[in-house]
């Protein structure tokens, strides 16, 4: 029937895809080709969730394989009870939702009350290393915290001593330069670039200025390199 053969190309489709590493793709173009996820075919649907359990990405098929199962059609179908089992171990049981698959288990009229008694005892393995996981994780984030924040404070601590360190050298260095002579040394730089830009240091009229160039620099050089002297304390 066109039915079986469209689902057949869907399962090519659906493997050539998978092939290709174009995963995220087979859920958008299957769905192309039919009214809704409740109309998937059973192989389809089946197909569907092993290949997104495979690449761990299950929540993709939790709201389509929810919408398979809810409907009235679908549970007379021989593959119903595979396809729920199937939908309970490789999305619901993975992405934690352990309440969601206890109400889908006691709603199913296709297991008897073993069957029924087999999965709930499944879900409270899985939430039992569920919540060990968590507890695990927690402990190794809480461990990870402590350690970031002991480096925090030793890398502000070091931050802390050289912004100190180099708040007393800009101290020192800016008590130093106010001690320099400012207009002397703006006058010779004045000077000297009247000398190399508009005079010829080999005229005789720029003579007068060098001398009172070098003697300007002379006083200034003077002035850092001698001992800082204080004027005498008068009475």
């Amino acid at each position: 029937s066109s039915a079986e053969v469209r689902c057949s190309l869907c399962v090519v489709g659906i493997q050539a895809l998978a092939e290709m590493n174009r995963w995220r793709e087979v859920l958008s173009w299957v769905l192309q080709y039919y009214l809704g996820p409740e109309h998937l075919p059973p192989k389809i649907l089946e197909l569907c969730i092993l290949l997104y359990s495979k690449v761990r990405e299950p929540q993709v098929m939790l709201e389509v394989g929810s919408s398979w199962l809810r409907d009235q059609s679908n549970k007379s179908l021989p593959e119903y009870g595979s396809l729920l089992e199937l939908y309970l171990l490789h999305v619901l049981l993975p992405l934690g939702r352990f309440e969601g698959a206890e109400e889908l288990v006691y709603s199913c009229d296709v297991y008897d009350s073993e069957r029924k008694l087999a999965f709930l005892e499944t879900i409270c393995e899985r939430r039992c290393q569920w919540t060990q996981q968590e507890e695990m994780c927690s402990a190794d984030e809480e461990q990870q915290d402590k350690a970031r924040e002991t480096v925090l404070g030793a890398l502000s601590q070091k931050l802390f001593t050289m912004l100190t360190l180099l708040r007393r050298a800009l101290r020192s260095m800016s008590s130093h330069f106010c001690l320099l002579p400012y207009k002397k040394m703006l006058l010779a730089t004045f000077l000297l670039y009247l000398v190399v830009v508009r005079l010829d240091p080999a005229s005789p009229t720029s003579l007068p200025f060098i001398c009172k160039l070098v003697q300007l620099f002379r006083q200034a050089w003077a002035a850092v390199l001698s001992p800082i002297h204080r004027p005498p304390i008068q009475d």
